[in-house]
This record gives C-alpha cells, structure tokens and sequence, in this order.
C-alpha cells in the first residue's frame, strides 16, 4: 500500500554541491559491509588495501568485483598486475583493516606486521585466519566517477577461519566496526 505524502528528498541539480557530498557520505554510511583486503603482487613488491566494497557477482563462473580509488596505490597495482586476492575479514582482524585503511601506509613492509601466506594460484597475500579469501584474475575493468570496478574470475578459493571464527565477520557500519548480535 502506498504512504501518502511527499517525501523528503534532497535532490541534485547539476554537479554535486559539497553540501551534496557530506550528505550523501553520511546517508551511504548507513549500508552495512562486510570488510576485507584486497592485495596483489607487482614487480617483486606487495600492495594491499582495507575495502568494504566488493560483491560476489556470478557462480558459473565464479566471478567477484572490488571497487578500488582509481588514483590508489592498490587500484593500479590490481590494474597492472591482472590478478589479486581478496580475504575476507573476522573481528579479530580489526587492526590489520586499520592499518591497511589508514592514508600514507608505507609501502616498504606495508605487510610486516600483519600474518598471511601466499596464495597458489596468483602469489598475492592472503590473511591468515580470513573468513573466506579468494583469488582472482582480472577479466573487466570499469572507470566509475572516482573508481575503478575490477571483475575477477575465481582461480582459487578457500578459508583460513577456525568454526569459532566463522559467526563474527568483520561489518562496517554508520562510520565504524560492528559485531553481529549473536
């Protein structure tokens, strides 16, 4: 059944205004998301990122997309390098999610603090302990505004998670980490 009444809504007219950007980062906000790492490998040197925004896109094949800063240090290494791995965070991991998330991370040891092993299909780091990680092969890349959408094909996949583990993902919620109510 239909509400009566307007709604509400603050609409754009032309380019978006700065007051047009607060408010949409403050409404987006309100989407929950899982969190994980997206990494590769390019000459020799690991590049990896804290992301939220990544979606399973088919299962015949299995097909993933991450949405990476186009002018990124992570967005044009997944760009050069044409394979990459995504590891999907536990509440456990909310320190590793910070210090890949945090502007000016130094890309000499960027992963020194944090465990992870190599993955067999592409070399990029996989998290240890990640609730699911997954390694792909880049088959389409799509300039969105400031972004790029990077679609990869599964080429391995796998968990690192004890059962404990499982029922706590890593959420990113209303500007910050939450659990899920047991």
């Amino acid at each position: 059944m239909e509400t009566p009444g307007s709604l509400d809504a603050h609409r754009l007219a032309g380019g978006p205004t700065d007051a047009d950007i607060d408010l949409y980062r403050q409404l987006s906000a309100d989407i929950a998301a899982g969190v994980a790492v997206v990494s590769t490998s390019l000459r020799n040197r690991d590049y990896a990122a804290t992301v939220s925004g990544f979606l399973s896109v088919s299962y015949e094949p299995p097909t993933m997309l991450v949405s990476l800063y186009a002018e990124s240090r992570i967005g044009e290494a997944v760009e050069e390098a044409g394979t990459w791995a995504l590891s999907l965070l536990s509440g456990r991991h909310r320190g590793a999610a910070d210090w890949l998330a945090s502007p000016g991370t130094p890309l000499q040891g960027l992963l020194a603090q944090i465990p992870f092993r190599r993955g067999p299909a592409t070399g990029s780091a996989i998290i240890d302990g990640a609730l699911a990680y997954f390694e792909l092969r880049t088959v389409a890349i799509h300039p969105a505004a400031t972004h790029l959408l990077v679609v990869g094909e599964v080429l391995a996949m796998g968990s690192g998670a004890s059962p404990a583990e499982a029922p706590d993902p890593l959420v990113h919620f209303g500007s910050g980490y939450r659990h899920l109510a047991p």
